[in-house]
């Protein structure tokens, strides 16, 4: 008997001979997934956070161009070339986890992304090697985007398979949790280096260290994702390939399921814009735009994402109790009501003020980090969900979140409007609340095509 399941093919038949096939889950098993389905997701937000934090002193490690503004404008173009390639390495990693398995996608994913980031931390400087350290920042930078084109369509494929009907809402939002801690660890590692360390040692070699942590994260995440056996979903699935079942093709992922990538593509719009502009547009419009001390600025923001890490697992249980839809539809309907009092509490300038109106939106965007990892893979049937998934979530990711920082600050320029912020969730809620009035309730049911699922 294995570790994960009772029966041999992960299944055990019901008493009644037309109630459709049972998965009984070990619970030690699906632990072991979410943790490591979350260990990636973190490795990708850490990185994310070291390079936004630090983005600075990689210009003038990789940039030296004399000028400050070329070289952030340099160094963050190197950053924005990942998001080109997510819905590049979505249409690889998708369709490929559909058809050989997402155990082992989610390891070549981890790899992947582990290899990038450690690598960034090995490239010699301008200063040594000239025009080829600029090609070799961005070759890194497409290697993590391409593998991360994968990541979170796997990572929340994997946990919502194991997870049985009823705990589904709160083993995924253990996958966010692993997304803010990442990017926690991230940004708060940085903050204390800067503190620690003269602004030579910095540009010399104390950038490095931050990448270099991601070799052993790596291996560990590895041999997590390694040691855990494939999906009874994608098990089922594959029992039926040997029965000459036909191989579903990249085409059919996306005209077969259109409706629900339209709804997908709706859901990470609203989730991604204001993701993305509060841990991300927020620390530089408080600098930038409100004048406001760096340091003073990034700790509200990891204060801010801290009391959202206490609060993701207690909304993605209430995700099971009451239905995602009801969380998610809160979630719009505040960003539309809320948007605009948040910004001008944050605008008012006073650390309280700054801290009410950035907790406000946090706790706003934890309906989304909660619902979101149990309600997208609920919207796609186990022949295609990795697949359609990651379609559908790069897409809309590379589109619309991670252009949220540029949109904003050319918007602003161009009207001279300072509450724009508000505006641009405003309308990102409005999208998203329109694809929950469409979308059907998951929370306690079976996935798409997949048998119930219970816990042993």
């Amino acid at each position: 008997m294995t570790a994960s399941v009772i029966a041999p093919t992960s299944l055990i038949k019901s008493r009644t001979a037309k109630a459709p096939d049972t998965t009984v889950t070990d619970p030690a098993l699906v632990k072991r997934a979410v943790k490591a389905a979350a260990l990636g997701n973190a490795m990708e937000w850490f990185d994310f956070g070291v390079y936004s934090y630090i983005a600075v002193t990689l210009g003038k490690v990789f940039f030296p161009s004399g000028n400050p503004t070329a070289q952030l404008l340099s160094t963050f173009g190197a950053f924005a070339a990942a998001f080109l390639v997510r819905p590049l390495g979505g249409m690889v990693f998708g369709p490929l986890g559909d058809r050989v398995g997402r155990q082992k996608v989610l390891a070549l994913t981890m790899i992947m992304m582990a290899a990038g980031t450690f690598a960034i931390g090995l490239i010699p400087s301008y200063a040594t090697i000239g025009v080829g350290a600029p090609i070799l920042l961005l070759v890194a930078r497409l290697v993590q985007g391409f593998s991360t084109g994968g990541e979170y369509a796997g990572a929340s494929t994997f946990i919502a398979e194991y997870a049985p009907d009823k705990r589904r809402g709160f083993l995924g939002s253990w996958l966010e949790f692993g997304t803010l801690a990442g990017y926690i660890g991230g940004a708060g590692l940085v903050t204390i280096m800067t503190a620690l360390l003269s602004a030579d040692d910095l540009t010399s070699w104390g950038w490095r260290i931050p990448f270099l942590i991601a070799g052993p994260m790596g291996i560990i995440g590895l041999y997590l994702r390694m040691r855990l056996e494939e999906t009874p979903a994608f098990a089922a699935e594959a029992e039926k390939a040997e029965n000459n079942r036909p191989k579903t093709p990249l085409r059919e992922m996306v005209t077969g399921q259109w409706r629900a990538l339209l709804l997908c593509v709706g859901l990470v719009l609203v989730f991604n814009v204001t993701d993305y502009m509060l841990l991300s547009y927020m620390p530089s419009y408080l600098t930038g735009q409100l004048h406001y001390d760096e340091t003073h600025g990034l700790l509200v923001v990891l204060g801010v994402m801290a009391l959202m890490m206490i609060a993701q697992p207690f909304v993605g249980a209430l995700t099971d109790r009451v239905g995602r839809r009801p969380v998610i539809a809160t979630g719009c309907a505040g960003f539309l009501l809320l948007s605009v009092p948040a910004l001008l509490l944050i605008r008012q300038g006073s650390l309280l003020a700054v801290g009410l109106g950035m907790g406000a939106l946090g706790m706003l965007l934890v309906c989304f980090t909660a619902a979101m990892p149990s309600a997208l893979p609920a919207l796609f049937p186990t022949n295609v969900r990795y697949g359609s998934l990651s379609i559908g979530f790069n897409v809309s990711v590379s589109l619309f979140g991670g252009t949220t920082p540029l949109v904003v600050t050319a918007l602003i320029g161009a009207t001279g409007n300072m509450m724009m912020p508000a505006y641009y969730m405003m309308a990102a809620a409005v999208i998203g609340g329109f694809a929950v009035w469409r979308m059907a309730e998951s929370a306690g049911r079976p996935l798409p095509g997949s048998a119930p699922s219970v816990e042993r």
